[in-house]
């Protein structure tokens, strides 16, 4: 019997950079993904194929998990790995795994971890609620592959709702996924390519992490609180208040770190507020100045993230928007009026290839919904 798992890209509207610091994050799961078609094997081999990557994978779910190797199977070994820790794989599977759109920016890595976990679980007869999927998926990408992220992506990829904003506290794990408003305007998802695939682990996404972890130490340091192990740091430990009272004696890039969180984290807030209240122009300004405040106090964003962010302030029919992913490569994502995308893809295309026509073949403009989480179709 074959069967098939579509895993979701995802987009964060308000909450940028902060689910590893355990702070307040929101997005949506897209109708645009992953598919990982398969069959359970009687033994215990993998054997995966790619229609993205080259190559095939092979790999025995049974013996311990060997070390990376550098290409797309990590991903599938990382699984594997995560899910050993809890439970007995006997059996593998055999399948095809291939992407809607191109990788960069919607959080492609997680939502194939999703796909494996889900696989991995299937083939071996265990039953997982999406929250234990999301669990098992954020492990295997910090412990295997090595990325020091929270739970943002694997929260909307898993838990995701059609119509609904998710809304995750990373230090609780206590979730709501909040119903449209039945007088909010119609709106879509927009997405823009850059034209550049990025990878986190070849960006300064540890770097960001390491530095509102030690922006979290300057602060109990001057408050006399004692320090912890820097893997059990985080920047929601301490309270804004603290932060304010030593930010002139902190070296300036580990307050700007920290001026991120605080705000975003009220932005966050306000931002729910607006989505209940169906207000889209509040919720789209207050994901814009979530992107000024990536920009100028988190210092991420490529030149070219920052050239389509500033393409769509200038263009009518976008409630708002900022950078998707890590924000140094990949994409931006924008809230948009669906009347006036013809407008939009032709505004923010002429403005951003004017910047960079080196990208001419490869920038890409899409729109999509929001939709349900991971799931077996």
């Amino acid at each position: 019997m074959q069967y098939h798992i579509f895993s979701p890209y995802r987009v964060c509207t308000l909450g940028a950079h902060v689910d590893h610091q355990k702070g307040l994050v929101t997005g949506f799961a897209i109708d645009k993904g992953v598919d990982l078609e398969f069959d359970v094997r009687e033994d215990s081999k993998v054997l995966l194929k790619s229609e993205t990557f080259a190559g095939e994978v092979s790999f025995d779910i049974a013996t311990p998990t060997l070390v990376k190797q550098g290409h797309w199977g990590d991903y599938a070994r990382g699984a594997k790995f995560a899910l050993q820790k809890r439970f007995s794989l006997k059996h593998g599977i055999e399948g095809t795994i291939r992407g809607s759109i191109p990788v960069g920016g919607l959080s492609s890595s997680a939502a194939v971890l999703i796909a494996y976990v889900m696989a991995f679980a299937k083939a071996n007869g265990i039953g997982l609620a999406p929250f234990e999927v999301m669990k098992i998926a954020s492990e295997a990408e910090r412990e295997y592959i090595g990325l020091n992220n929270g739970l943002l992506d694997q929260a909307c990829i898993a838990l995701g709702k059609k119509d609904h904003l998710l809304m995750l506290d990373c230090e609780s794990d206590e979730y709501r996924l909040i119903p449209k408003n039945p007088a909010m305007p119609p709106f879509e998802l927009g997405i823009f390519f850059s034209g550049l695939t990025r990878s986190l682990m070849s960006s300064d996404y540890n770097l960001r992490v390491a530095e509102c972890k030690t922006a979290t130490w300057l602060v109990q340091a001057y408050e006399n609180i004692p320090l912890k192990a820097q893997e059990k740091t985080f920047m929601r430990d301490i309270s804004e208040s603290m932060f304010k009272r030593h930010r002139d004696e902190m070296p300036p890039r580990f307050a700007r770190r920290a001026e991120h969180f605080f705000g975003e984290h009220k932005r966050v807030r306000e931002g729910v507020t607006a989505w209940e209240n169906g207000n889209l122009e509040w919720f789209g300004s207050l994901s814009k100045a979530s992107c000024e405040s990536s920009i100028h106090n988190y210092e991420c964003g490529s030149p070219e993230l920052i050239a389509i962010y500033e393409a769509m302030l200038e263009t009518p029919g976008i409630y708002g928007g900022r950078f998707s992913g890590a924000g140094f490569k990949g994409a931006c994502i924008a809230i948009v009026d669906p009347a006036q995308k013809e407008s939009i893809e032709k505004s923010i295309t002429e403005k951003y290839l004017a910047r960079f026509p080196q990208y001419r073949d490869s920038f890409r403009v899409y729109f999509c919904h929001s939709d349900d989480g991971a799931r077996f179709v």
